[in-house]
């Protein structure tokens, strides 16, 4: 469907364990004009990581570089370490009429809707189906500290608080019916009268 149509981000904001990485990765791999945006990150690769693949791994002081040379669509500082987004490469996928699943969290989220004209956006918040269920997961996972766990559980409260602000809201209970709603999301904003608008005007060209 990427013909005639310029592509939108999809940003998909959740609290770290509630399964937003196997939901994006399930749109990847169902539509083939969708990808995910690589962010550039000051943190440290985790096992099985690579630069350019998973993340963008620069210093601290290229970041900040690229913080004041305005590079970033958007950028935040989590547990001490900088993400963002490229506006070039973001902009350019746009244009070509792909998708970009952006992965950051609520304030990530308010910046990109500040930059971006509101057509090229759409929010969806990923929940887990309890606080109790999120901690569980990432205990399971044996990647953090307590103390850690407790720092996620705190920012996932927080991030939590802000799904009014989300144009989508998906419990990701049911991992078969999580990634369900999400590719019917990403379907239904395809299908809006604007983004619909070029193709309509070409069929209809001659007609009253």
């Amino acid at each position: 469907m990427s013909e005639n149509r310029r592509g939108f981000v999809l940003i998909l904001s959740a609290p770290s364990g509630a399964g937003k990485s196997t939901l994006a990765s399930h749109l990847v791999s169902h539509y083939d004009d969708i990808k995910t945006s690589i962010s550039t990150t000051t943190r440290e690769p985790r096992p099985g990581e690579n630069h350019g693949e998973h993340y963008f791994f620069v210093s601290k002081e290229q970041f900040e570089k690229d913080i004041a040379a305005g590079k970033f669509l958007e950028w935040a500082e989590v547990f001490g370490n900088y993400y963002g987004t490229s506006k070039e490469v973001v902009e350019a996928t746009l244009a070509s009429g792909q998708d970009l699943i952006l992965d950051i969290d609520w304030q990530g989220a308010r910046g990109v809707r500040e930059s971006l004209d509101a057509l090229d956006v759409i929010s969806v918040s990923i929940v887990p189906p309890s606080l109790q269920s999120l901690r569980e997961r990432l205990e399971a996972r044996g990647q953090d500290s307590s103390e850690v766990i407790d720092g996620r559980m705190e920012k996932a409260s927080q991030e939590m608080s802000h799904w009014r602000e989300f144009d989508y809201l998906v419990i990701n209970d049911n991992l078969e019916e999580g990634q369900a709603d999400l590719v019917a999301i990403v379907r239904a904003a395809r299908l809006t009268r604007e983004r619909m608008a070029v193709r309509i005007e070409k069929i209809t060209d001659g007609f009253v």
